[in-house]
């Protein structure tokens, strides 16, 4: 019983470090391309934790059974997403500074001259 309750607490605190890193990459990081990266893998870990965290500490079939569903939604659904948010803003001419080598989607994709923005004070 308190072997479960010590997991379950750093549980919560590896969820909360690593939601704390996402947050942290969202305000750090200058192109959306790296803020989507830190949101989506901090992110799906963080909150995977903190759920295991939870599903530790309640001991409970029901929980247990929708916590499980609720840690197999996020894997199967946000890795999609991210993947479809970075497709749509590079298809939309979004800033690819922190790009260190050659654009392997040039040629591929159809992409925009400038940014939304850019695009939109004209």
């Amino acid at each position: 019983m308190i072997l479960l309750a010590l997991l379950s607490l750093v549980a919560k605190l590896v969820g909360t470090v690593f939601l704390f890193a996402a947050a942290l990459g969202l305000l750090r990081f200058s192109d959306p391309f790296q803020r989507m990266h830190a949101a989506t893998k901090a992110g799906t870990l963080g909150a995977g934790f903190v759920v295991l965290g939870v599903l530790l500490q309640l001991q409970r079939l029901d929980a247990t059974l929708i916590g499980i569903a609720v840690i197999l939604f996020l894997l199967l659904t946000i890795p999609v997403a991210g993947h479809l948010l970075g497709r749509a803003a590079y298809v939309s001419g979004a800033s690819i500074g922190g790009l260190t080598g050659d654009d392997a989607l040039q040629g591929v994709l159809d992409r925009q001259q400038g940014s939304l923005e850019a695009r939109l004070d004209e």
